[in-house]
């Protein structure tokens, strides 16, 4: 109703757990992050609490859109579950056949489950099995999902099971008849409630997402009072900002200032002693929904305007009268402010970082690099090469010992262990892809240059534009034939071998250290103390980080001083 008043393509304020509106706060990432190192942590438990709105499904979302390939993924909405019927759901998820007679035993279910892990896992593929509402579960489907954890093979757990839940789940695991089970989480993370400056900058998120190319239509007073009276809970965030742009709206103001914040919660919210409400606000009557209705007639001018791109204060007076004079002098100043400054994620991070939506990419770089052979080329003078204008880049830079890594589903924190320049695939506002260079990253900020022109943006806009597809190059060792490595002889295993030796100080390599079990250990031991999978095996992020352990001259990311 109100998205074309306030120049949007969509309410920005809906409660669906949609991923795109996923708004990235430090603990949202951490959250994500242990979701996603519990696919690949060897099986078990892994556990997401949080507040009752707080973002835990949508972050859920946001991780099945990054799994990993190769991965199984079963999602059980409704918990509520006896063990028969847990067993049945988890089969149906999974695809397997299973027993429809009636008087089905648990054991007719769990044989061609354990059967399909067993199969699954000859063929090199994970299994993942979320249960979205476990503070719901009951102790004996509990213990039946601990059971179902015991099939597993000497190096992992065949099933790795992701709970997620109220802060309830925490302490239905810490009771004594789950103790075992609780020993068995090897993850666990609580999803806390936004700061101020996060709310702020959650709020901004989204509104950009929803198309905004206009002002900010909260003022200051009444963003805190947003804060305030949400507790900085998303689901309650959006609430309370869904309610009062509907009000601004049909009281045809482009600013919602505090009065209007406070009138909305009054709507939306119970408990005044609770909530801080100015005594005498009344609750539980939707006035500006019935407002909105009613005069939505006397808008449609003012509606119609926006939408096609008219906004002069002058304009909206002679079509919609019923707009104060002083709401379109705001609108002009609101308007002008737009035009000369961007918004910025938040008041702290202002200083050192813009924000930047999609839309805002042509607007912010002259050009704009479509072609990835192109982007490529651009990075290869901060590897001391060139590359010609035709031609497979990759393949040139083979023959001076450089290959190509690429990773649809990479991380920020990859990244940062990686530590080197790469080419990031971003999303305009039509979807199309464009290919910008990281050259710099910092807890709050990344630095990116598309041809002459750089940018250094929040890690909040960034999760916007940014998917996780990363490429960049590498050095590789003599003998590399572009396949993991995983014995201890030929060229590059030698190599590999005196690296690790040089590593632990030792001026030549040991015999041991040249056998299979001896040259697997320290591969391992160096891939734990790196971050990285300890299984043994050299593969291209193995050898970027020996290269960086030992020094080689390849190219870094500018860190650039941090800003508080």
């Amino acid at each position: 109703m109100y998205a074309p008043f306030f120049g949007l393509k969509q309410e920005p304020f809906s409660i669906a757990p949609d991923p795109r509106y996923l708004f990235m706060s430090e603990r949202h990432r951490e959250a994500l992050a242990h979701l996603l190192y519990g696919v690949n942590g060897g099986g078990g438990f892994v556990l997401l609490s949080g507040e009752i709105g707080a973002g835990k499904t949508t972050v859920c979302r946001c991780f099945l859109e990054q799994i990993p390939r190769r991965c199984n993924v079963g999602y059980i909405f409704n918990p509520k579950l006896t063990v028969l019927e847990l067993l049945k759901s988890v089969c149906e998820e999974f695809g397997i056949p299973h027993p429809q007679h009636a008087n089905a035993t648990v054991k007719e279910y769990l044989d061609p489950l354990n059967e399909f892990l067993l199969k699954t896992h000859a063929v090199g593929q994970n299994n993942v099995l979320i249960i979205d509402e476990a503070q719901m579960l009951s102790a004996d489907v509990l213990e039946q999902l601990r059971l179902l954890t015991n099939l597993e093979t000497n190096e992992r757990k065949l099933l790795q099971i992701i709970l997620i839940g109220q802060p309830e789940l925490r302490d239905l695991l810490a009771r004594p008849e789950l103790e075992q089970l609780a020993q068995r989480v090897i993850a666990r993370y609580h999803l806390g409630a936004l700061t101020s400056d996060e709310t702020e900058g959650y709020i901004r998120h989204r509104l950009a997402v929803a198309g905004m190319k206009t002002a900010m239509p909260f003022d200051a007073k009444a963003m805190q009072r947003i804060h305030q009276l949400s507790r900085g809970v998303p689901r309650r965030i959006n609430l309370l900002c869904d309610r009062a742009l509907l009000g601004a709206y049909a009281l045809g103001r482009a600013v919602v200032d505090r009065a209007i914040v406070d009138k909305a919660a009054g709507e939306v919210f119970d408990n005044d002693k609770r909530m801080h409400l100015p005594s005498g606000v009344a609750r539980g009557r939707p006035a500006w929904i019935a407002l909105g209705v009613v005069g939505a007639a006397a808008v449609a001018g003012v509606t119609a305007l926006l939408v096609n791109g008219a906004r002069t204060p002058a304009t909206l007076s002679a079509k919609a009268g019923a707009m104060p004079a002083a709401s379109a002098a705001s609108a002009l100043a609101l308007g002008s402010a737009a035009a000369s400054a961007p918004p910025a994620a938040n008041p702290v991070a202002a200083a050192s970082a813009a924000f930047l939506t999609a839309a805002e990419l042509p607007v912010r770089f002259k050009t704009l690099i479509r072609d990835e052979r192109e982007a490529w080329r651009e990075l290869a003078p901060a590897w001391k090469i060139a590359l010609a204008d035709d031609g497979d880049p990759c393949a040139a830079a083979q023959r001076v010992q450089l290959q190509c890594f690429r990773s649809p589903s990479s991380s920020l924190a990859l990244i940062r262990q990686l530590d080197r320049p790469g080419i990031l695939m971003l999303h305009d506002a039509s979807d199309r892809p464009v290919y910008a260079l990281l050259t710099g990253l910092t807890e709050r900020s990344a630095t990116l240059r598309i041809g002459a022109v750089s940018q250094t943006v929040s890690l909040v806009s960034l999760a916007t534009l940014w998917r996780g597809d990363f490429a960049t190059f590498w050095r590789a060792p003599p003998g590399y034939a572009g396949k993991l490595v995983d014995a201890g002889s030929g060229p590059t295993a030698s190599w590999l071998a005196a690296r690790l030796a040089a590593l632990h100080g030792e001026s030549e390599t040991p015999p041991e250290a040249l056998t299979e079990g001896g040259w697997k250990s320290r591969l391992a031991a160096f891939q734990l103390a790196q971050g990285l999978k300890p299984d043994g095996l050299a593969g291209p992020t193995t050898f970027m980080q020996l290269n960086r352990a030992i020094g080689l001259d390849e190219p870094r990311l500018v860190a650039e001083p941090k800003t508080y």
